[in-house]
Parts: C-alpha cells; sequence; structure tokens
C-alpha cells in the first residue's frame, strides 16, 4: 500500500514536470500578441471580479513588504538578469553573423562553382572554362562589350590577431579587375585599388580592426615575398573580413593552376534563368550557378544555427539555476510571512488570491530581472565587434545585434522563469493551514 503511494507520488511528480516543460515551451513560443491577450484577460478580470479585486490587495500588501526582504528579493533579480543578459548576447552573436552573411550578395549577381561544390574551398574551375563562361548570355556588359566577370580564388593566410596577437586565419581573395563593378557595393574608402600584375592588396575595414599590419601603407610577407597594402575598402557584409588582390599574381605566387568560382552580374533576374540555362545545356560546363545572396544566405545558416542552438541549450541551463534559486527564495518569504498569509485567509482571502498575490509578486521580480539582464546586453554587446570561423577556415568580421526581437525572448525567458519559481511556493501558501500559521508564525 505504502509503495502505490510512493509510485502514485512520483507519477504525479513526473507529469508536473512534464506539464512545466510543455507549458514553458509554449510561453517561450508565445507570439507578442498572444502576451498581450493574456495580459489584458488577466488586468480585466483581475479589476472586475471579486477575487481579482482580493489578488491585488493580497499582492499589494507583498510589494509594500519587499523593501525588509530586499536581499533575498534581489537574488531573484540578478540570477534572472544573468539569464537573460547571457542569452541575449548569445543570440545576438548568432543574429549578428547571419545578418553580416545575408546582407552579402544580391539578386543581380551570380557564383559559379563546380558542380556539386558547396563553397568556395572546395570547387575547382579550370582556366579554360572561363572563356566558355564570358559567352553564355544572361551576363552584364560594360560600355564596351565587356563581360562583367571576375573569376576568383581563394587563399588562407596567417595575421596576427590586434587584440593578443594570436594568430588567426584571414582570407586572400585574388580577383579581376571587373570585380568593382560586379560588386558595386564594394566601396574604397582609403588609398587606390591594387594594380594588375603587381603584389599589391586592399583591405577590407573589418580585417584591419581585427588583425595587425593592415593600414595603408604596410607591407606584409604571404609565400616569403612582400605585398603592399595600398587601400582600404567598405562594404558592411562579409567581404569587409578579406584582403584582395591581382587573381594572376596570387595565383602565380602560390602556384595555382585554376580558379575556385566566377561572379558574374546578370541582366537582372531574366538573365540569370537565361544563364543557368544556357550552363545546362552546355556539356562542357559541369557547373552549378546561384545568386549571390541566395549562397551567403546558406553559408551563413549552419553557424547561426548552431550559435542560437548553444545560446538557448546555456540559457536554459543558467535558467534552471535561477529557477531553484527563486524557488528557494519565495518559499522562505512565505514562510516569513505565514502569519501575514494566514491572517489574510482568516479575513476573507480565498486560496485563489493568495496563490494569485505570490505569483504577480514573483513575476513582478522576474520582469525587473528580464529588464535589467536586457538592458545590460543592448549596453555591453549591440554593435560590439568580433570575428569568427566561416566556412572557408577564415575569420569573418561581424558585429553583435542586440534586436526588439531578442530583447522580447529574454523578457520571455525572465516571466517564464517567474512563473515556475513562483508557482509552488504560491501553492504551499494556499495550502497553510489557518491555525497551524497563527499558532507556529
Amino acid at each position: 500500500m505504502r509503495m502505490r503511494a510512493v509510485n502514485k507520488q512520483r507519477l504525479w511528480n513526473l507529469l508536473t514536470i512534464v506539464l512545466l516543460v510543455t507549458g514553458l515551451a509554449a510561453w517561450i513560443a508565445l507570439p507578442w500578441w498572444g502576451l498581450l491577450a493574456l495580459a489584458v484577460t488577466l488586468a480585466g478580470w483581475l479589476v472586475l471580479t471579486r477575487s481579482g479585486r482580493l489578488s491585488l490587495a493580497a499582492t499589494r500588501i507583498g510589494i509594500s513588504s519587499l523593501p525588509q526582504r530586499w536581499g533575498a528579493s534581489s537574488v531573484i533579480i540578478v540570477g534572472i538578469a544573468g539569464v537573460v543578459g547571457v542569452l541575449v548576447a548569445m543570440l545576438a552573436m548568432g543574429e549578428g553573423f547571419k545578418a553580416t552573411l545575408q546582407a552579402t550578395g544580391s539578386d543581380d549577381t551570380a557564383i559559379i562553382l563546380r558542380g556539386g561544390s558547396q563553397a568556395e574551398t572546395n570547387s575547382v574551375i579550370l582556366r579554360d572554362q572561363v572563356p566558355l563562361v564570358s559567352s553564355l548570355p544572361g551576363i552584364a556588359r560594360d560600355a564596351q562589350g565587356k563581360p562583367l566577370l571576375t573569376a576568383e580564388l581563394s587563399q588562407v593566410v596567417a595575421l596576427k590577431a590586434r587584440s593578443d596577437g594570436s594568430d588567426s586565419n584571414a582570407q586572400l581573395r585574388g580577383v579581376g579587375e571587373e570585380a568593382w563593378q560586379v560588386r558595386p557595393g564594394v566601396r574604397l574608402v582609403e588609398g587606390r585599388r591594387f594594380r594588375p600584375g603587381l603584389q599589391e592588396l586592399v583591405v577590407g575595414q573589418g580585417a584591419q580592426s581585427q588583425f595587425r599590419g593592415l593600414d595603408v601603407g604596410s607591407t606584409l610577407e604571404f609565400a616569403n615575398q612582400q605585398w603592399a597594402v595600398v587601400g582600404k575598402f567598405a562594404s558592411g557584409d562579409a567581404y569587409d573580413s578579406e584582403l584582395w588582390g591581382d587573381a594572376q599574381t596570387i595565383a602565380s605566387t602560390y602556384r595555382r593552376n585554376a580558379f575556385q568560382s566566377i561572379t558574374v552580374r546578370t541582366e537582372g533576374a531574366d538573365g540569370f534563368q537565361r544563364l543557368k540555362a544556357a550552363m545546362d545545356a552546355d556539356p562542357r560546363l559541369k557547373l552549378d550557378v546561384e545568386t549571390t545572396r541566395s549562397y551567403y544566405r546558406k553559408q551563413s545558416g549552419q553557424l547561426s544555427t548552431l550559435i542560437n542552438v548553444l545560446g538557448t541549450v546555456i540559457g536554459a541551463i543558467m535558467a534552471v539555476g535561477a529557477v531553484f534559486g527563486a524557488l528557494n527564495t519565495m518559499y522562505a518569504a512565505v514562510a516569513g510571512r505565514a502569519r501575514e498569509i494566514a491572517t489574510m485567509r482568516a479575513i476573507g482571502f480565498r486560496s485563489l488570491p493568495v496563490v494569485l498575490a505570490v505569483m504577480l509578486e514573483t513575476m513582478l521580480l522576474a520582469l525587473l530581472g528580464g529588464v535589467l539582464g536586457g538592458l545590460i546586453a543592448w549596453a555591453i554587446f549591440n554593435g560590439y565587434t568580433v570575428s569568427t570561423l566561416g566556412n572557408n577556415f577564415s575569420q569573418v568580421v561581424f558585429q553583435f545585434k542586440v534586436s526588439p526581437q531578442l530583447l522580447w525572448t529574454g523578457l520571455k525567458w525572465a516571466l517564464g522563469i517567474g512563473l515556475v519559481g513562483g508557482l509552488f511556493p504560491a501553492l504551499r501558501a494556499a495550502r497553510l493551514p489557518v491555525t497551524v500559521a497563527l499558532r507556529d508564525g
């Protein structure tokens, strides 16, 4: 009999945990209009019903005693602020990386890779294929009728990080003269462009901010040869992380007999479709083509998803700790206010107003913690520039992006922690026998 009771209690505890996890997941996934509807419904119930007004009265009594319990209450606020701050910062990293790569490219430029290649690093395009591609329809041409096409290669080079001097990978891109017309969003902001046939480089402003030795006028050593930095460019996307030089010179330096990609400017969406159809129809060209916007969005997907999952897991682990902190604090608060709660019960406050009073008090503390954590994350991390390893094994420079959507997500996490952290203490307060509480309080 006793064993049956124990098993029943275990089953009930397991069911409670499952319901809480399910409820929290639904709460986190709730859109803003859903939460607004719940808030309006709760506010209406609190104002228009007798039980609601009693709940508000009980809540005011509990809140008025917060200054006497400020030390314990600050545990909830600081714990939840830490959870929200870390969660928002991690998600802001993923959003920033994703936004940087998704801003790269456009619908009127296309990248051509070897058939089946997922990135430039595993693509090979033979030199004799470049003239064949340049003759295909759909490629835009300049005033002289020359196709706007740049055959390119990518080389990972070692540079010193500006922050601590450690070795880091940077991407050296070999491009043709037409690269500036193919990518009009890339603009020179200092110095001049490199000259074909010479060992000269122009560097992205993001790369210059992250690596040493990239100031205009400085000299770098790659493959036992000296390269002069003659200019700096800005693009506001992933190209900011790169160093550009003449493709033929870089190919000769690194003994590269083939290119890795071809980037072309197309005659709009119709031009892209004509280019793709012509390429598919030519058996000599076993190549794939897609818009550069589509290509870089695919490149951003895997890593940004990993960062978001990692941030959510870390936030969830911290949230568990914050929930236990809130539980301990609110249990102590309920125990310390046992006589007060029993008195309210004795003068007519039923269980529901008492439960809601404790819940609303905890949710208020959680809201303060969520707002504090969000403000800290925004103040410290929004616009903070970092770099991480991209799919080409070189550093991609990007900025953390603390968006209103992420702040909203952090606030929902905070309220969810408060909801769970206040539920069980609230139920204990409602079940507290009046006579026992008045005698022991």
